[in-house]
């Protein structure tokens, strides 16, 4: 029997207006110049400038860092922790989507180190060179149901001068209190709801077909995947259901929370393109997800077939599953292709296809990946054509 680690110890504050208890959780943590690490669009927005008078109110007075883009940079880390030094602050929240999410835990984690954070990727025992005893405690409130940082013990970041995106971790990157509000989440457009829970299915898919030991993490996938099944349509299609809302960031939530089991090669074909060609990463993890199931189908046909079980599909086989996850696609208005997104002559199949292989999601793949593998899952993803 092999060992393994499991993690399980995220404090959720869960349920409509938390966003109120925010002052109670910098208490908690002992927090009183906090950094609100958020982006520009968000930083103009209602939820935030409430959620800066709530604290206000309680005499805590947050500094704002909001520069964060898309698909983040080492260069927001950076500014993040000049603002952080600047202003002295002694905790982060950690306030949107992914992005915002990943540059505050980021923040907080960098605040305290000596070395660049590139030191600290996902490879090995990088993780055991970072001083612990100065990561400065974080408070996660995402406003998208999707990449489920919040309960995650990594940041993704965009390393600009190699253009590749760096997983970056540490165990006490995992935020201390989070705060699902699902309200937060109603005013998100329906092309990114639907973005942000495809990315959520990806993560409990891909962790629920990772190999190893962990029936902790499989139970939480797949109630996530009967979640998501349930109710993203109707979060998409009714933006203003509260209980479909709750759904879909619990969904999220508890996707990440699984995927330390592991991921796989949808993330490995994604992480590429998200770099290169600015791909929104919830996208194209829609668009890689059926070219992958169906290239691992001799290693993960069994475990589909369960899945289908759960969801209750009416078709429970492995092309049932397949063709369930393609009319989802259809009627979230998905492309099918990657060339619906990417142009042919930004299309540059061998550095990706590197750049795939080496990304730390591929030894999560139920079958072991080689560069070939990943060239003729890029080409089949840019034509269309599903694997036999």
């Amino acid at each position: 029997m092999h060992k393994y680690n499991w993690n399980y110890p995220t404090t959720m504050w869960v349920g409509e207006n938390r966003i109120n208890d925010i002052a109670l959780a910098c208490k908690n943590l002992d927090i009183k110049k906090p950094l609100l690490v958020t982006d520009n669009g968000l930083a103009q927005s209602d939820i935030v400038k409430n959620t800066i008078s709530i604290l206000k109110e309680d005499g805590i007075f947050a500094a704002l860092y909001s520069n964060v883009v898309g698909n983040p940079t080492g260069t927001n880390v950076n500014e993040g922790v000049d603002s952080y030094k600047k202003n002295n602050c002694d905790g982060v929240i950690a306030f949107g989507g992914g992005s915002g999410l990943d540059v505050g835990k980021a923040v907080a984690f960098m605040s305290g180190q000596n070395l660049p954070i590139w030191d600290f990727e996902d490879v090995g025992d990088n993780w055991t060179k970072a001083n612990s005893d100065k990561i400065a405690p974080i408070i996660a409130v995402p406003t998208t149901a999707g990449t489920g940082s919040e309960t995650g013990r990594a940041s993704v970041i965009l390393n600009q001068e190699t253009g590749v995106k760096n997983i970056i971790f540490h165990p006490k990157f995992l935020p201390s209190i989070v705060i699902l509000d699902p309200v937060l989440t109603v005013g998100l457009p329906s092309k990114m709801t639907a973005a942000t829970g495809m990315d959520a299915l990806a993560h409990n898919l891909e962790a629920y077909c990772a190999p190893g030991y962990h029936p902790m993490a499989e139970g939480i996938a797949l109630e996530g995947m009967r979640l998501i099944n349930k109710w993203l349509l109707e979060a998409v299609n009714n933006g203003s259901n509260i209980e479909a809302r709750m759904n879909m960031l619990t969904a999220a939530s508890m996707g990440s929370t699984a995927f330390q089991k592991g991921l796989g090669a949808i993330h490995s074909l994604s992480h590429p393109v998200n770099a290169l060609n600015n791909i929104h990463h919830g996208l194209s993890n829609a668009i890689f997800m059926p070219y992958v199931l169906t290239f691992n189908k001799d290693a993960i046909e069994k475990k589909i077939i369960k899945i289908c079980d759960y969801l209750e599909l009416k078709n429970r086989s492995f092309d049932g599953f397949v063709n369930w996850v393609l009319d989802l696609r259809k009627k979230l208005d998905m492309p099918h292709k990657l060339s619906e997104v990417i142009d042919e002559k930004d299309f540059d199949l061998d550095r990706l296809s590197k750049m795939a292989l080496a990304d730390p999601s591929t030894g999560g793949n139920p079958k072991k990946l080689t560069i070939d593998d990943m060239k003729i899952m890029y080409q089949h993803s840019m034509t269309g054509e599903l694997f036999k």
